[in-house]
């Protein structure tokens, strides 16, 4: 068969001979092939999985790994970050940011959290807040550093710094949003390093740096000036009775304030039990000694109700029909059982939106989505685990709330769309 092959190509079979030849030449070649290593030259550590290879973690003592970032999805770049914050520290990082903070507010929470301190003020009777300025990030030094401390604030970027204990500001300003009233300023917590702040701001404590409005509207009264008008109790609550169309009605104090901002503003101090704006005497509890409203013999004035005023009843010249809420701290620790109901007193109808939101029995996990956003914040308290008890304390002031409008038949009012 062999043969057969061999004359259909036309050429003569090689010769024994030869053929040994090329095989002694074949296994010369072979003894002069390098040896076989005992191993892989590179061997894959012990702990390494198989797979593709990922990214060294930055190493937790602020160092950074050599190797190349891996991509960021373009998700996560749509929204930009101040420096030192790292990549876990991105607005929305967690996912994107709750419908309820606009890019306004987001804006500014950005400037909040990571703007430079180019300016500081002492706020007049207010001495442990400090007004700065702040230059956002990317913008040139010429074109945000101006003359003076006020030159930032009417260009909207200040921000007043308060006291470590008054962190309960940011959670107030996130329930305003959950609760679809937005008539408190943005806030966020930061940690501050400024050179040019006193070292009590920069000792690595927590504060909580609020947004400044720039067109506050305030009485030119040094006495009275954390107010936009004067009103004393029994005005507020003849504001609250069902309107008149009377001249006197129109020209009251506070008149140009819609009436439905009163049930919004009712509802947000019930929650957080902030009395200074309704009730800073003290009047609907039994206040221990250390409540500055005894420390202050305000507490006295309560049997006389022509003397009790109301205090941060403050708009912006912009909407002067529209309150504006401040100082929320509030009272995260007020026993149940001295709940201030003064608050709600006159009030007969409450938003509709806020209403069925504490309804829904999704407060608490609708606070931890927005509260996320705030890394800092969120950080501190030890995350959902640190958070839970006060907003159980909230949402337990809320069905409080609920029942107080079933009992009473009260109604709720749709917000008009602006």
């Amino acid at each position: 068969m062999a043969q057969r092959l061999w004359r259909r190509t036309g050429l003569k079979p090689p010769a024994p001979a030869a053929l040994g030849v090329l095989l002694a030449l074949a296994l010369l070649a072979l003894t002069r092939l390098p040896p076989l290593p005992d191993r892989p030259p590179h061997p894959l550590p012990a702990s390494s999985p198989p797979g593709p290879r990922r990214e060294a973690a930055a190493p937790l003592s602020g160092g950074r790994a050599r190797s190349k970032r891996l991509p960021v999805p373009p998700t996560l770049l749509q929204r930009d970050h101040p420096p030192g914050w790292g990549r876990r520290r991105r607005w929305g990082v967690l996912g994107d940011a709750p419908p309820w903070l606009s890019d306004d507010d987001l804006q500014k929470m950005r400037l909040l959290a990571g703007g430079q301190v180019v300016s500081k003020t002492r706020v007049p009777a207010h001495g442990q807040v400090l007004r700065v300025g702040l230059r956002a990030v990317g913008d040139a030094e010429e074109d945000a550093s101006p003359a003076s401390p006020e030159g930032d604030c009417w260009d909207g970027r200040c921000g007043l710094i308060k006291r470590p204990g008054d962190l309960y500001e940011v959670l107030a300003f996130h329930l305003d949003r959950v609760l679809g009233l937005n008539r408190s300023l943005p806030a966020v917590a930061r940690r501050f390093t400024s050179h040019l702040l006193p070292y009590s701001y920069t000792d690595g404590s927590l504060r909580p740096i609020i947004w400044w409005a720039p067109d506050l509207r305030h009485l030119e009264d040094a006495n009275n000036d954390q107010n936009s008008c004067a009103l004393g109790w029994l005005q507020y609550q003849a504001m609250l009775r069902p309107r008149r169309p009377t001249q006197a009605g129109r020209d009251g104090p506070c008149s140009s304030i819609a009436r439905g901002e009163w049930s919004r503003l009712a509802l947000f101090d019930f929650l957080l039990q902030v009395h200074d704006r309704l009730d800073r005497y003290c009047c609907g509890f039994q206040p221990d000694p250390s409540e500055p409203c005894m420390e202050e013999m305000l507490h006295e004035k309560c049997r006389n109700p022509a003397e009790l005023v109301l205090v941060h009843i403050l708009v912006r010249r912009s909407a002067p029909s529209r309150l504006v809420f401040i100082d929320n701290a509030g009272r995260p620790q007020h026993p149940e059982e001295k709940l201030n109901f003064r608050l709600l007193q006159g009030i007969d109808s409450f938003p509709a939106v806020a209403v069925a939101t504490l309804r829904s029995g999704r407060l608490q996990s609708l606070l931890l989505e927005s509260l996320r956003v705030d890394r800092e914040l969120w950080e501190s308290q030890g995350g959902a685990k640190g958070l839970r008890p006060l907003l159980r304390t909230i949402d337990r002031r809320a069905r409080i709330l609920l029942r107080y409008i079933q009992e009473r038949n009260l109604t709720v009012f749709e917000d008009s769309p602006r």
